[in-house]
């Protein structure tokens, strides 16, 4: 783990370095400040691009046995 990492708190709404809040409380690691600034539109951008996946033919039930 590097010093020059970066995550944000979501408990504090802020970005931190190594030594914040334990990471359960944190999304990242970021490389840096800027990115981890952004870690909730960054999660929402993802889970947006997850469920169009979703609507488009996934099918979960497929993978069950």
């Amino acid at each position: 783990m590097s010093d020059s990492e970066f995550w944000y708190c979501i408990k504090h709404s802020r970005v931190e370095g190594h030594d914040g809040c334990p990471n359960k409380e944190r999304l990242g690691p970021y490389a840096t400040e800027a990115e981890a600034s952004r870690a909730l539109e960054t999660a929402a951008e993802r889970t947006e691009a997850w469920d169009k996946e979703s609507d488009s033919g996934w099918d979960d039930e497929q993978l069950e046995d």
